[in-house]
């Protein structure tokens, strides 16, 4: 593949592509500067072009860098390389959460409680920086090996502040988007509340609270109905986390969990086993009135009665409408069952005839509503355009014009458009407003002197440099330098340099030495392996011990710190010396003097016994014997038949 040829920005060595998304390519690349992998995000080609999802992209990069959490994938670069924008994050091993219910299905309780708060603590940060994510959906939830999570792609999340609006056809997954998101109003923290209340029930489920055959039908769905309650799919989903997850997903945003904070506060305290305080749901929306013999789901007149969710009882799956309940006995019931009150047939009629009425009403209204019945037209895409020209082509479109606040931008011109609302290409009804955010052209950048970095310490240079706004680049190399202190720097001082520049700095690791190791007692090839991985030479000689056992190192020489490559002389044990053998003559019969002589000569410890200058009557050892082993010579005087008298040693 071409592609993963490529090096981008002159750092990221691309390796294979990992996954695709709708608007980028994910590779797993090497980073050549810090020697580490990491998963790069690159726009597709079709949108690469596009200054409108330029911009977005752009975005994403700068809002998720500002994300510091556990829970929240780590976004260490972006840049543009050519036509190409692309992202540095930090790259995962792990399964993504919807793999893992597909997998093994409705999760324990607790663990959904577990997941769903560290999803909050990645929520919590991403609020606080006034950023909704828009898309929390199991697919965007990464499992790693030891359990945690962490929260992916902020595709399309959006600051509050921000004019960069979603692609129609990129509103998030539409099992998991809000009600408001689906009728696109403005989005604040509880619309990813809600998104991540469905999450959890699925977690505790194994399955979408609300499907369909389209995404428009889903969408509907998540606007007009209620769950099931999650214990009618999974018994074992008990009823404070059912309280918590169908909380979250409260219709009115009023009614759900209104931080991330607080929802993460409650799921801890389930976590634990402590009893947690959560009141049974309530919805805003349609009035509940059951159409009688219709079936299926119900259907709600608009209204502003406020319904409180019951838990249903055994044998009424999915009834939820409040008081009087479904399968719950109240006043003027007999047997359990409510009993309408007597009507004659003109007003059963009536009562259907408006029912239907209401019905009809109630679905043209929300289709008005979320579809519009004005005539829609084609938004010209005007960015790039200066102030007068995009105006001039909008109006002449039939739409009229508003400004946001100017925003900077480092490639649109000064005063030319930056971002529209609604987006180019886009349809939207005549007569609408188009609102603009023209560019204030790049940030001013001022400059800064380089100081004076050597002999100052490592943290000396990195504070320095920080005081002036610029960032460190160090590297570690042995030098003559003391240890820990800065030898070279990259750029010289006094050169002037943009703040937020990177100044490349060398720290000695002191002077180029290697540790010898200590080989004493080694194996003659495990001294020699240790000497070749620290770099040394080595010279081997061999000598005999009677300490050290053959094979083994007796000593070495130089030891301690010495230059790489220095000869190291090794003397291994060849043992203990091995015994000389020498062969004694025999010398009964001769001379004594003479005997003792030459057995001397040869090296035995000789001993008489009799006359020393007397004839050898007898000898204690003759033939191959160990060199100075002691030999007993026995005489008598020379021409007498009897036994000399005396002993005298032949030591000298």
């Amino acid at each position: 593949m071409a592609e993963a040829q490529r090096v981008l920005g002159g750092r990221y060595l691309l390796k294979d592509k990992v996954g695709n998304g709708g608007m980028a390519s994910v590779f797993r690349a090497q980073d050549q500067v810090l020697d580490r992998t990491v998963a790069v995000k690159i726009m597709l080609p079709q949108y690469a072009g596009d200054a409108t999802f330029a911009a977005r992209f752009k975005q994403e990069a700068q809002a998720a860098a500002g994300l510091q959490s556990p829970y929240i994938v780590g976004v260490y670069d972006w840049g543009k390389d050519g036509d190409t924008y692309y992202i540095v994050m930090e790259y995962l091993r792990g399964t993504d959460l919807k793999s893992g219910i597909r997998s093994h299905g409705a999760l324990d309780p607790k663990k959904v409680a577990q997941i769903g708060s560290q999803i909050c603590g990645a929520l919590s940060v991403a609020h606080k920086h006034e950023i909704i994510h828009r898309d929390i959906k199991p697919q965007n939830i990464m499992v790693l090996p030891d359990g945690n999570i962490k929260v992916m792609d902020f595709g399309i999340a959006r600051a509050k502040n921000s004019h960069l609006t979603q692609d129609n056809n990129v509103l998030g997954t539409a099992h998991y988007v809000s009600p408001e998101q689906t009728r696109g109003q403005d989005l604040g923290p509880t619309s990813d509340i809600y998104s991540l209340g469905v999450v959890m029930y699925e977690c505790a489920t194994g399955r979408v609270p609300f499907d369909g055959d389209d995404a428009i039908s889903v969408a509907l769905k998540q606007v007009n109905e209620l769950p099931v309650p999650p214990s009618q799919v999974n018994p074992g989903v008990d009823p404070a986390l059912e309280r918590i997850i169908l909380k979250c997903m409260e219709k009115d945003a009023a009614n759900r969990f209104q931080t991330a904070d607080e929802l993460r506060e409650v799921l801890n305290a389930y976590a634990a086993g402590r009893a947690v305080d959560v009141a049974e749901p309530t919805h805003v929306i349609a009035g509940a009135v059951p159409m009688g013999g219709m079936g299926g789901t119900e259907t709600r007149v608009m209204g502003d009665a406020t319904q409180a969710m019951i838990r249903p009882a055994d044998g009424a799956p999915g009834s939820t409408a409040a008081g009087p309940r479904m399968g719950v006995p109240s006043p003027g019931t007999r047997n359990g069952n409510y009993e309408e009150p007597k009507k004659s047939n003109r007003g059963k009629i009536a009562a259907a005839v408006i029912g239907v009425i209401a019905v009809i009403a109630a679905i043209a209204i929300f289709a008005s509503g979320l579809f519009g019945d004005s005539k829609m037209v084609t938004v010209p895409n005007v960015i790039n355009y200066t102030k007068d020209e995009a105006e001039k082509t909008l109006e002449a479109a039939g739409f009229e014009v508003e400004y946001g606040t100017p925003v900077t931008d480092e490639e649109v011109e000064k005063g030319n458009v930056v971002d529209q609302t609604p987006d180019g290409n886009r349809e939207a009804k005549e007569g609408s407003t188009v609102k603009l955010i023209l560019s204030k052209g790049p940030e001013p950048t001022e400059q800064v002197e380089v100081p004076n970095l050597t002999n100052m310490t490592r943290e000396e240079a990195e504070s320095t440099l920080t005081s002036l706004n610029l960032k460190a680049q160090v590297h570690e190399e042995a030098n003559e330098a003391d240890e820990g202190k800065v030898f070279k720097q990259g750029t010289n001082t006094g050169e002037m340099v943009d703040e937020g520049s990177t100044i490349e700095i060398w720290v000695s690791t002191g002077p180029d030495t290697v540790d010898v190791p200590a080989i004493t007692g080694y194996t003659e090839y495990d001294a020699t392996a240790a000497l070749d991985k620290a770099g040394l030479a080595y010279k081997v000689a061999y000598d005999y011990s009677d300490s050290v056992g053959s094979g083994l190192v007796i000593s070495y020489n130089p030891g301690g710190n010495v230059a790489p490559g220095t000869v190291i002389e090794i003397v291994v044990s060849q043992g203990p010396k091995p015994v000389e053998k020498v062969n004694a003559p025999y010398y009964v019969g001769e001379s004594a003097a003479t005997a003792a002589r030459d057995l001397k000569a040869l090296g035995f410890a000789v001993t008489i016994q009799g006359p020393a200058d007397g004839v050898v009557t007898a000898q204690s050892a003759s033939g191959s014997l160990n060199k100075g082993a002691s030999i007993t010579l026995t005489t008598q005087a020379a021409n007498s038949g009897g036994d000399g008298e005396g002993t005298e040693s032949g030591e000298d």
